[in-house]
């Protein structure tokens, strides 16, 4: 009879400990949404705030309305929708030159032995190590020249801003996805041989699909960084019609006295539209590139 009471007292316990912990884990978890959420829905009553003023902003602002969305969607002065392709587009491509680019040199590098390779891979990593901000005047007087002879990628122009952020990504891209290529057997690579099949066949029907989830991580971080770029949007883009999106964003606030904190709320929450549909769409591939990276051998 004692031994039967005591092991429902060890149960009780354990039941007890178990609900304890829930508690916990709800309760860490509901002020982690909070910390989360709490930014956006902030940013998005300043979006509803008519006055834009920051320092007198409060959580549901009074005389709330959509004035500010339709101030900026209808003011020719300040194209946002224009803007808004203009990051689209160029992000877009540049992931997608990235992706290939960097899938192609890193499996060279993998696969392959050939004279400078080891000297061409500490060179990359060397250059990487230096921050971006001291290559800007040099980035500028390079594309500068380039759109002496070529001017789609020249200054004022969507080429040279692809131009410089892909010279930009390539460098850690392809030290990640190199060490990614290593993790995978040569084996195959052979097996693909035996059957027939050339480098470009086994690179593109074997190898590829295995590394799919890591080049969508590449890709989507690419398109992230690029999307949000100020910097070096606002050294080489002069023009409005060619701004993009961050840097149309940066007028609405870089003025002592002319700065619309609503209108800047209002488009910095149209503008996460792209990066949240495409987290949306590739979100399986994201959780498994990242995984698969992080436990690779």
């Amino acid at each position: 009879m004692s031994s039967l009471i005591w092991v429902r007292g060890v149960m009780a316990s354990r039941t007890r400990q178990r609900k304890v912990k829930l508690f916990f884990c709800i309760v860490i978890g509901i002020l982690a949404m909070i910390y989360a959420l709490f930014p956006v829905v902030w940013i998005f009553s300043a979006s509803l705030d008519p006055l834009g003023a920051l320092a007198t902003q409060r959580l549901i602002p009074r005389n709330a309305s959509f004035k500010n969305y339709v101030d900026l969607l209808s003011d020719p002065n300040n194209p946002f929708l224009r803007w808004m392709w203009n990051s689209t587009k160029i992000s877009t491509v540049s992931s997608a030159l990235a992706v290939f680019i960097t899938a192609l040199g890193a499996y060279a590098f993998s696969r392959f032995r050939f004279r400078g390779r080891r000297s061409l891979l500490v060179t990359i990593l060397l250059v990487q190590v230096f921050p971006n901000m001291l290559a800007i005047v040099a980035l500028f007087l390079i594309v500068q020249q380039i759109g002496n002879y070529i001017p789609p990628m020249g200054l004022n122009s969507h080429g040279g801003l692809i131009l410089v952020y892909l010279g930009g990504v390539l460098g850690g891209n392809v030290w990640l996805m190199k060490g990614f290529f290593d993790s995978i057997p040569r084996d195959l690579d052979e097996s693909a041989m035996i059957d027939g099949a050339s480098h470009w066949q086994a690179f593109r029907w074997v190898i590829l699909p295995l590394v799919r989830p890591m080049l969508v991580v590449i890709g989507i971080l690419t398109f992230m960084g690029t999307y949000g770029d100020v910097i070096l949007a606002r050294v080489l883009i002069k023009s409005a019609e060619q701004y993009t999106l961050a840097m149309g964003l940066w007028m609405f606030i870089e003025g002592w006295y002319t700065v619309k904190w609503g209108l800047f709320a209002a488009g910095a929450l149209m503008g996460a539209t792209p990066i949240v549909v495409v987290f949306y769409l590739v979100q399986d591939l994201i959780v498994s590139g990242l995984t698969k990276g992080a436990v690779k051998g």
